[in-house]
């Protein structure tokens, strides 16, 4: 069983490289993004909620993303092996990730992380939500924020997976095959 996280800020490119590790590596793709729009597209109370926090930039509670993340792999008992993308973003949830795939007999076998600059960051996200449709993807001040929150909240899981040998970086720069080749080589490498 093979899981992975696939780590980066907003707009690293994480939902693109994740379709192209889930073909090659047959894993279920888990975005908390995808399972966050699913919620607010149909309107449910866990969709309006983080609806209110993402339209904020801000991150959805713990315990509503933990929910989601449980309620989709109880889906899929048949997957052989999971790639996370958008989670954990926080130390409590990549521990609420490792008590969850334990009490399965699973593990996180790495953590990968886009690693692409802030500048650029901006530049891309702006950039997307001239297509979208996201109103958080055209509005700058929202975007900073949300790389503010991914660099005090976030970037320490990477730090967690660090002190067990799991974490790994890869320049997120290039072109897409370029990326996903050195996404490769690190899984590859576990």
């Amino acid at each position: 069983m093979l899981n992975i996280i696939l780590f980066g800020p907003p707009g690293s490119g994480k939902g693109t490289q994740a379709a192209k590790l889930v073909e090659k590596y047959h894993l279920l793709h888990i975005s908390t993004g995808d399972l966050f729009r699913y919620e607010m597209g149909n309107n449910t109370p866990l969709g309006l909620l983080a609806k209110e926090y993402m339209s904020k930039g801000q991150l959805v509670p713990d315990e509503v993303t933990i929910g989601m993340l449980k309620n989709k792999l109880e889906a899929h008992p048949e997957a052989q092996g999971h790639i996370f993308d958008g989670f954990p973003r926080t130390i409590t949830q990549a521990q609420a990730l490792d008590q969850l795939l334990t009490e399965k007999n699973q593990t996180i076998n790495a953590l990968v992380a886009l690693d692409v600059d802030d500048e650029e960051i901006v530049k891309r996200i702006l950039l997307r939500g001239q297509t979208s449709g996201r109103p958080d993807d055209n509005d700058e001040s929202i975007v900073k924020n949300r790389i503010n929150v991914y660099n005090d909240e976030t970037k320490p899981v990477f730090d967690y997976y660090t002190t067990s040998g799991k974490a790994f970086k890869v320049h997120g720069i290039g072109t897409v095959e370029e990326i996903f080749n050195r996404l490769c080589e690190s899984i590859d490498s576990i």
